[in-house]
């Protein structure tokens, strides 16, 4: 074959190889979730995680030794004022009170015959038939035994008390929180067997940064809404700042009262403190996932055109991080649309498509499968 020949064959190839090829695919429209935009009268809101927990909270513990032979409470029991706990072993109190009632009755005995011993002498004094000296023997015998018969009485009560410290009873109403002992062991005086948390006024426990100690002081209101159900809210205090930084945390312990608990507020839950401070007339509250960078490493956002469908990215200035979001000062005009998720994923003059919000809520309703729910609302 010729060389003419050859090229002429190798550029009909070509050419019929070009007139094969695909044309590339459309470039997909990309979903993202978009955020409106209300700027005007924000509210400066500081979210603080913590637990509720009671206000008053004691260990409870015998103020005897002895060996656990009885329990009647567990975890979680309410339990009243006066209401028997728990029980030590009683043999030995009791052997000790009787020893000591013995003690009492010898050291009366003692006294009645230093008395008698004494009122003769002073009889015999009148007469002339002892000294006084002896006499006065007589008197100091007879005054040391009544006091030992007051030492053998008081050491009496003692040991009766003890015999009562044998019974652990609630010392207000409350509810069992903590159980550090079980029957059949050995506690010393003052081990901690139970803690009580008295019914009461309600807690939340938090940890405070020191440099926001002062947005807490000079907040307006305080508000306390638990994890498990963020839409109810109680009016709260502040009760308690501690003096003293934690050096480990650089945190002030702070706790945050709620006189309106009620019984949904319970110990040991997740609860947040919402410290409102002074609102914004210019700001805007715009979701975390909204902040994006630009090439010179400005803050922006992606502004979202209804008419053509088509973002823009327009550099803000940018406030402060909340739990809720991020606050922007200025660059954001109120009724806005931003892009909330997504933000990384777009490129300048891109068409997106919003999700459908009001659709998949009807679609969860309806029980659509999940593949329905989850695909993206046509073009607006």
């Amino acid at each position: 074959m010729s060389r003419p020949r050859a090229l002429a064959v190798a550029a009909l190839a070509a050419l019929v190889a070009a007139c094969s090829r695909e044309a590339p695919p459309p470039e997909p429209v990309r979903p993202v979730v978009l955020a409106r935009v209300a700027t005007g009268a924000l509210q400066d809101v500081a979210v603080f995680p913590g637990d509720v927990r009671p206000r008053h909270e004691a260990d409870l513990a015998f103020r005897i030794a002895g060996k656990l032979v009885e329990r009647g409470v567990d975890i979680g029991a309410s339990v009243r004022r006066g209401q028997p706990l728990a029980r030590l072993d009683p043999a030995d109190v009791a052997l000790q009170a009787q020893a000591q009632q013995a003690a009492v009755a010898a050291a009366t005995t003692e006294h009645a015959f230093a008395r008698a011993e004494f009122e003769r002498f002073e009889s015999l004094y009148r007469q002339r038939f002892v000294s006084a000296s002896a006499l006065d023997q007589k008197r100091n015998a007879m005054n040391a035994a009544a006091a030992r018969l007051e030492q053998a009485r008081a050491t009496l009560a003692v040991t009766r008390n003890q015999a009562t410290y044998a019974t652990l009873v609630a010392p207000a109403d409350g509810v069992i929180t903590a159980v550090a002992a079980e029957v059949g062991q050995v506690v010393a005086v003052g081990q901690g067997v139970m803690k009580l948390a008295e019914t009461g006024e309600r807690e939340v426990a938090i940890a405070v940064p020191e440099h926001r100690l002062d947005e807490l002081r000079a907040a307006t209101h305080l508000a306390v809404a638990l994890w498990a159900d963020p839409r109810k809210r109680y009016a709260a205090r502040v009760r308690e700042i501690a003096p003293a930084v934690d050096p480990a945390t650089r945190t002030f312990a702070v706790r945050v009262a709620v006189p309106g608990a009620d019984a949904s507020l319970a110990w040991g839950m997740t609860a947040n403190v919402i410290v409102a401070g002074a609102g914004d007339p210019s700001g805007a509250l715009v979701p975390l996932g909204a902040i994006y960078h630009d090439r010179d490493g400005r803050p922006a956002v992606w502004v979202y055109d209804q008419a053509s469908g088509r973002v823009a990215l327009r550099t803000v200035e940018l406030g402060r991080f909340r739990e809720d979001g991020a606050t922007i000062r200025a660059g954001l005009r109120d009724g806005e649309w931003v892009v909330a998720a997504g933000a990384n994923k777009l490129v300048e003059g891109q068409v997106v498509r919003p999700y459908d919000r009001p659709a998949l809520a009807a679609a969860q309703d309806a029980g659509a499968p999940a593949a329905e729910m989850l695909r993206p609302a046509p073009p607006r």
